[in-house]
Protein backbone atom coordinates (compact mmCIF):
# COMPACT_ATOMS: atom_id res chain seq x y z
CA UNK A 1 0.00 0.00 0.00
CA UNK A 2 0.86 3.54 -1.09
CA UNK A 3 0.23 6.97 0.06
CA UNK A 4 -2.53 8.14 -2.16
CA UNK A 5 -2.22 10.56 -4.71
CA UNK A 6 -3.93 13.51 -3.08
CA UNK A 7 -1.87 15.03 -0.60
CA UNK A 8 -3.82 15.10 1.85
CA UNK A 9 -4.65 11.78 1.98
CA UNK A 10 -3.56 8.42 3.38
CA UNK A 11 -4.89 4.98 2.34
CA UNK A 12 -4.91 2.24 3.75
CA UNK A 13 -3.77 0.33 7.68
CA UNK A 14 0.11 -0.13 7.09
CA UNK A 15 0.95 3.43 5.57
CA UNK A 16 -1.85 5.29 8.32
CA UNK A 17 0.14 3.08 11.14
CA UNK A 18 3.40 4.26 10.41
CA UNK A 19 2.33 7.76 9.80
CA UNK A 20 1.23 7.80 13.28
CA UNK A 21 4.58 6.10 14.23
CA UNK A 22 6.48 8.83 12.66
CA UNK A 23 4.76 11.53 14.11
CA UNK A 24 2.82 13.50 11.56
CA UNK A 25 0.63 15.76 11.64
CA UNK A 26 -2.62 14.13 10.97
CA UNK A 27 -5.74 16.32 10.93
CA UNK A 28 -8.57 13.34 11.38
CA UNK A 29 -9.21 9.84 10.66
CA UNK A 30 -12.08 7.65 9.06
CA UNK A 31 -12.35 4.40 10.52
CA UNK A 32 -15.00 1.74 8.60
CA UNK A 33 -17.71 0.68 11.29
CA UNK A 34 -17.02 -2.96 12.20
CA UNK A 35 -13.46 -3.32 11.23
CA UNK A 36 -11.14 -5.19 13.46
CA UNK A 37 -8.12 -6.76 13.75
CA UNK A 38 -5.22 -4.48 13.63
CA UNK A 39 -7.36 -1.27 13.29
CA UNK A 40 -7.61 -1.57 17.58
CA UNK A 41 -4.17 -0.67 17.35
CA UNK A 42 -4.60 2.40 14.65
CA UNK A 43 -7.56 3.60 16.67
CA UNK A 44 -5.82 3.61 19.72
CA UNK A 45 -2.53 5.34 18.89
CA UNK A 46 -4.54 8.26 17.39
CA UNK A 47 -7.01 8.59 19.96
CA UNK A 48 -3.87 9.38 22.24
CA UNK A 49 -2.16 11.81 20.24
CA UNK A 50 -5.64 13.51 19.98
CA UNK A 51 -6.70 13.22 16.30
CA UNK A 52 -10.25 12.98 15.27
CA UNK A 53 -11.58 9.73 14.98
CA UNK A 54 -14.83 9.47 12.66
CA UNK A 55 -16.77 5.61 12.46
CA UNK A 56 -18.24 6.01 8.60
CA UNK A 57 -20.16 3.44 5.99
CA UNK A 58 -17.90 1.52 4.16
CA UNK A 59 -19.27 3.59 0.61
CA UNK A 60 -18.20 6.41 2.47
CA UNK A 61 -14.54 5.45 2.30
CA UNK A 62 -14.75 3.71 -1.21
CA UNK A 63 -15.66 7.33 -2.37
CA UNK A 64 -12.74 9.08 -0.95
CA UNK A 65 -10.03 6.12 -2.13
CA UNK A 66 -11.29 6.21 -5.09
CA UNK A 67 -9.19 3.22 -6.70
CA UNK A 68 -7.30 3.05 -3.65
CA UNK A 69 -7.93 -0.76 -1.39
CA UNK A 70 -8.30 1.30 1.84
CA UNK A 71 -8.64 -1.85 3.95
CA UNK A 72 -10.95 0.65 6.54
CA UNK A 73 -9.18 3.29 7.03
CA UNK A 74 -7.87 6.66 5.43
CA UNK A 75 -6.25 9.47 7.08
CA UNK A 76 -6.51 12.99 6.30
CA UNK A 77 -2.88 14.86 6.92
CA UNK A 78 -1.57 18.43 5.90
CA UNK A 79 0.55 19.64 3.38
CA UNK A 80 0.45 22.70 4.53
CA UNK A 81 3.67 24.28 6.34
CA UNK A 82 2.78 25.57 9.55
CA UNK A 83 4.58 28.49 11.28
CA UNK A 84 5.79 29.42 14.82
CA UNK A 85 4.64 31.51 17.55
CA UNK A 86 8.20 33.44 16.91
CA UNK A 87 7.49 33.39 13.09
CA UNK A 88 3.76 35.44 14.26
CA UNK A 89 5.74 37.76 16.05
CA UNK A 90 8.02 38.52 13.68
CA UNK A 91 5.24 39.36 11.43
CA UNK A 92 4.33 42.32 14.20
CA UNK A 93 7.56 43.36 14.35
CA UNK A 94 7.89 43.66 10.18
CA UNK A 95 4.65 45.42 10.19
CA UNK A 96 5.75 47.95 13.26
CA UNK A 97 2.70 46.79 15.40
CA UNK A 98 1.72 45.73 18.62
CA UNK A 99 0.87 41.56 18.33
CA UNK A 100 -2.38 40.45 17.67
CA UNK A 101 -3.05 37.11 17.88
CA UNK A 102 -6.06 34.44 17.61
CA UNK A 103 -6.09 31.25 19.86
CA UNK A 104 -8.44 28.66 18.97
CA UNK A 105 -8.82 26.26 22.06
CA UNK A 106 -9.38 22.69 20.10
CA UNK A 107 -11.85 24.17 17.27
CA UNK A 108 -12.98 21.39 15.64
CA UNK A 109 -14.86 22.33 12.49
CA UNK A 110 -12.73 23.43 9.61
CA UNK A 111 -15.45 25.64 8.09
CA UNK A 112 -15.68 27.62 11.00
CA UNK A 113 -11.19 27.10 10.95
CA UNK A 114 -11.16 28.71 7.28
CA UNK A 115 -13.55 31.89 8.61
CA UNK A 116 -11.97 32.87 11.45
CA UNK A 117 -8.75 32.66 9.11
CA UNK A 118 -10.38 34.74 6.61
CA UNK A 119 -11.60 37.15 9.02
CA UNK A 120 -8.09 37.31 11.05
CA UNK A 121 -6.38 38.37 7.64
CA UNK A 122 -9.15 40.91 6.98
CA UNK A 123 -8.66 42.71 11.07
CA UNK A 124 -5.12 42.26 10.55
CA UNK A 125 -4.32 40.19 13.10
CA UNK A 126 -0.90 38.81 12.64
CA UNK A 127 -1.13 34.91 13.33
CA UNK A 128 -3.22 32.00 14.00
CA UNK A 129 -2.59 29.36 17.43
CA UNK A 130 -4.29 26.00 16.65
CA UNK A 131 -3.86 23.27 18.86
CA UNK A 132 -2.62 19.73 17.26
CA UNK A 133 -5.05 17.90 19.73
CA UNK A 134 -8.93 17.51 18.83
CA UNK A 135 -9.06 19.91 16.48
CA UNK A 136 -9.00 20.69 12.73
CA UNK A 137 -5.76 21.69 10.75
CA UNK A 138 -5.10 23.23 7.89
CA UNK A 139 -7.08 21.01 5.53
CA UNK A 140 -8.36 21.71 1.57
CA UNK A 141 -11.87 23.01 3.24
CA UNK A 142 -10.14 25.22 5.36
CA UNK A 143 -7.83 26.83 2.79
CA UNK A 144 -11.19 27.11 1.05
CA UNK A 145 -13.23 28.50 2.88
CA UNK A 146 -10.52 31.09 4.39
CA UNK A 147 -10.93 32.91 0.65
CA UNK A 148 -6.95 32.59 0.55
CA UNK A 149 -6.12 34.01 3.68
CA UNK A 150 -4.05 30.79 4.83
CA UNK A 151 -1.43 32.12 2.13
CA UNK A 152 -1.09 35.13 4.27
CA UNK A 153 -1.97 34.80 7.77
CA UNK A 154 0.90 32.40 9.88
CA UNK A 155 -0.84 29.79 11.68
CA UNK A 156 1.11 27.86 14.61
CA UNK A 157 0.11 24.05 15.29
CA UNK A 158 0.98 24.14 19.20
CA UNK A 159 0.58 20.49 21.64
CA UNK A 160 -0.87 22.18 24.46
CA UNK A 161 -2.70 25.78 24.12
CA UNK A 162 -2.04 26.74 27.90
CA UNK A 163 1.17 26.55 27.39
CA UNK A 164 1.38 28.88 24.46
CA UNK A 165 -0.96 31.07 25.92
CA UNK A 166 1.95 31.05 28.91
CA UNK A 167 4.24 31.69 26.15
CA UNK A 168 2.30 34.62 24.99
CA UNK A 169 1.84 36.32 28.51
CA UNK A 170 5.62 36.39 28.62
CA UNK A 171 5.89 38.23 25.69
CA UNK A 172 3.65 41.05 27.11
CA UNK A 173 0.38 39.80 25.12
CA UNK A 174 -2.74 40.40 27.07
CA UNK A 175 -4.58 37.63 26.82
CA UNK A 176 -8.45 37.66 26.80
CA UNK A 177 -11.07 34.31 26.51
CA UNK A 178 -14.19 34.78 24.89
CA UNK A 179 -16.70 33.23 27.41
CA UNK A 180 -19.61 33.39 29.11
CA UNK A 181 -19.67 35.93 32.34
CA UNK A 182 -16.82 38.30 31.23
CA UNK A 183 -17.19 41.99 30.72
CA UNK A 184 -19.01 43.07 27.86
CA UNK A 185 -16.41 42.95 25.00
CA UNK A 186 -17.14 47.21 23.75
CA UNK A 187 -16.32 47.89 27.46
CA UNK A 188 -13.05 46.28 27.58
CA UNK A 189 -9.93 47.65 26.76
CA UNK A 190 -8.48 45.73 23.52
CA UNK A 191 -5.24 48.51 23.21
CA UNK A 192 -1.66 46.98 22.76
CA UNK A 193 -0.89 43.48 22.37
CA UNK A 194 -3.69 41.49 22.38
CA UNK A 195 -4.78 37.55 22.22
CA UNK A 196 -8.47 36.42 21.82
CA UNK A 197 -8.83 32.91 22.91
CA UNK A 198 -11.86 31.35 21.33
CA UNK A 199 -13.41 27.96 22.75
CA UNK A 200 -14.54 24.88 20.84
CA UNK A 201 -17.79 24.52 18.96
CA UNK A 202 -19.32 22.54 21.86
CA UNK A 203 -17.60 22.60 25.04
CA UNK A 204 -15.92 26.14 24.46
CA UNK A 205 -12.77 27.01 26.55
CA UNK A 206 -11.76 24.36 28.36
CA UNK A 207 -11.20 25.65 32.18
CA UNK A 208 -7.61 25.41 32.61
CA UNK A 209 -6.65 27.55 29.46
CA UNK A 210 -9.61 30.33 30.98
CA UNK A 211 -7.70 30.27 34.15
CA UNK A 212 -4.70 31.14 32.84
CA UNK A 213 -6.07 34.15 30.62
CA UNK A 214 -5.71 37.36 31.93
CA UNK A 215 -9.63 38.72 31.11
CA UNK A 216 -12.93 37.44 30.29
CA UNK A 217 -14.88 39.26 27.96
CA UNK A 218 -18.51 38.05 26.57
CA UNK A 219 -21.19 39.19 23.77
CA UNK A 220 -24.29 40.33 24.91
CA UNK A 221 -27.51 37.65 24.39
CA UNK A 222 -30.42 39.23 23.68
CA UNK A 223 -32.18 37.16 21.78
CA UNK A 224 -33.72 33.46 22.82
CA UNK A 225 -30.69 31.72 21.16
CA UNK A 226 -27.72 31.93 23.63
CA UNK A 227 -24.76 31.77 21.95
CA UNK A 228 -23.19 32.97 18.47
CA UNK A 229 -21.42 30.27 16.12
CA UNK A 230 -17.53 30.17 16.62
CA UNK A 231 -16.56 32.02 13.49
CA UNK A 232 -19.28 34.56 14.33
CA UNK A 233 -18.28 35.66 17.65
CA UNK A 234 -14.51 35.73 16.96
CA UNK A 235 -15.51 37.89 13.66
CA UNK A 236 -17.42 40.59 16.62
CA UNK A 237 -14.15 40.92 18.79
CA UNK A 238 -11.52 40.85 16.19
CA UNK A 239 -13.14 44.00 14.44
CA UNK A 240 -14.05 45.48 18.37
CA UNK A 241 -9.77 45.31 18.27
CA UNK A 242 -9.52 47.10 14.66
CA UNK A 243 -11.78 49.60 16.20
CA UNK A 244 -10.02 49.80 19.02
CA UNK A 245 -6.46 50.23 17.16
CA UNK A 246 -7.97 52.29 14.89
CA UNK A 247 -8.31 55.28 17.51
CA UNK A 248 -11.61 54.61 17.54
CA UNK A 249 -12.64 53.44 21.08
CA UNK A 250 -15.80 54.81 22.26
Amino acid sequence: MKENTKKDMIIGRNPVLEALKSGRDMDRLLVQKGAGGSMGKIVSMARSRGVIIQNVDKNILDKDAGSGAHQGVIAFVSAYEYATIDDIFALAEKRGEDPFVIVLDELEDPHNLGAIMRTAECAGAHGIIISKRRASGITETVAKTSAGAVEYLPCARVTNIGQAVDNLKKRGVWVYACDMDGVNYYEQDLSGSVALVIGSEGAGISRLVREKCDYTISIPMVGSISSLNASNAAAVLMYEVRKQRDGKRV
